[in-house]
């Protein structure tokens, strides 16, 4: 049985603009950002990557790439502007470099990338994330990455917030290993095909050097390409300074209309 498309939101008028979300989150983390896009004359599309908030983690190996293309198919959206956090942002620059004629702009948050190979910092947070799971401490992991991944800005409601989500695709993930789940295939990608789309590649200065090297690297990488590093961010910018992110993407959004 093939992969129902994913668990989504769509609301608004004008040019189309997909929301992609950290893999510490899920589409509600840009719910600070939704009525400001919306009201600024944007039609948003969130979607929950498989295995987050109300997307189910299906059983056999699979592109998070090709299952938002789907989306966009079964939306009938050929052209969209792509704003991606961390994971989501990762996920934004496959997409690009696979179908860049559907991509009109990217806005990149603390983005990962494709390839990249994890700095031994980024590594050490992984292997205690692994562990305190294996150890069935799945509230100790939640805590984990709360600590990890919130800048200094961000507040409790906002850390409560991000606390569910990651919750949630705890539960959601650790289900799915149980009835054999795989995790996403890779396949080669190679930035060079996105060409000339505008790209704003934004990092935070209190982030692991790993996601702001990715930033400072892509104007080196894309013709088209600018990076601004914010002195107060640490990885989910959009969310330890919502009002302010969302002055940032609109603005970007209206210049490439």
């Amino acid at each position: 049985m093939s992969f129902p498309y994913l668990s989504h939101d769509v609301a608004g008028e004008g040019p189309a603009v997909l929301l992609l979300h950290s893999s510490v989150c899920d589409r509600r983390m840009w719910d600070p950002q939704w009525r400001v896009l919306i009201d600024a004359g944007f039609h948003l599309i969130r979607p929950d990557f498989r295995g987050h908030g109300d997307s189910p983690a299906v059983p056999g190996p699979h592109s998070d790439a090709e299952d938002v293309r789907d989306l966009l198919d079964e939306l009938n959206v050929d052209r969209v502007a792509v704003v991606g956090s961390s994971f989501g942002g990762r996920v934004a620059l496959e997409f690009a470099a696979r179908w860049p004629e559907r991509v009109g702009s990217l806005a990149l948050l603390c983005a990962g990338s494709p390839g990249h190979r994890p700095s031994a910092v980024l590594t050490a947070f992984s292997d205690k994330e692994d562990q305190l799971i294996a150890a069935d401490d799945i509230a100790g992991a939640v805590e984990l990455n709360v600590s990890t991944w919130l800048g200094p800005d961000a507040d409790g409601n906002t850390r409560a917030m991000v606390r569910l989500m990651q919750r949630r695709a705890f539960d959601v993930q650790l289900a799915a290993e149980e009835s054999g789940a795989q995790p996403s295939a890779a396949e080669p990608v190679r930035l060079s095909r996105i060409g000339a789309v505008p790209v704003l590649a934004v990092s935070g200065a209190h982030d692991f050097p790993d996601f702001r090297e990715i930033a400072a690297s892509l104007p080196h990488e894309l013709p088209n390409a600018r990076h601004l590093e914010l002195p107060w961010a640490g990885h989910l910018p959009s969310l330890e300074r919502p009002a302010e992110v969302a002055g940032l993407l609109a603005g970007f959004l209206r210049d490439q209309r």
